[in-house]
């Protein structure tokens, strides 16, 4: 839930990088968020009408940059450009690519989006008065 909950923190960043479990994890918790928006637009189909459809709509309209926002900072932890993503308008295709894009491991080390988040934290030392960014 943690890692949902950063992507809606970050969700107009562009500019810095994202890891697989972040991306994958967001993605998840957005299904399983419209599928229950989904039943209770079903249940209360019965008692409204058509007016609960528009519930998965605003979903829909709520998640679309922080959506966007996870994508592109994954593309740039794969090591390429956020434009990658415009691959998706090729039917079929274009969604295997970056399916295979958004499963690869981070690049090492910091690239020009910033520092690998996977190495972001380590801390090398046994010191305990050096705090995991390295510094006091």
């Amino acid at each position: 839930m943690n890692w949902y909950l950063l992507a809606f923190q970050k969700y107009a960043d562009f500019k810095t990088r994202s890891r697989r479990s972040e991306f994958w994890y967001f993605g998840l918790f957005n299904f399983l968020a419209i599928m229950v928006i989904g039943m209770i637009s079903g249940m209360l189909s019965t008692v409204i009408g058509d007016a609960s459809i528009g519930l998965i709509g605003v979903y829909y309209l709520a998640i679309i940059i922080p959506s966007l926002a996870v994508a592109v900072r994954r593309l740039h932890d794969t090591g390429r450009s956020g434009w990658w993503y415009l691959i998706s308008l090729i039917p079929l295709i274009g969604s295997i690519v970056l399916i295979v894009f958004f499963c690869e491991d981070s690049k090492p080390g910091p690239n020009q989006w910033g520092p690998n988040p996977k190495e972001v934290g380590t801390n090398v030392s046994s010191d305990p008065t050096i705090l995991d960014d390295g510094l006091v």
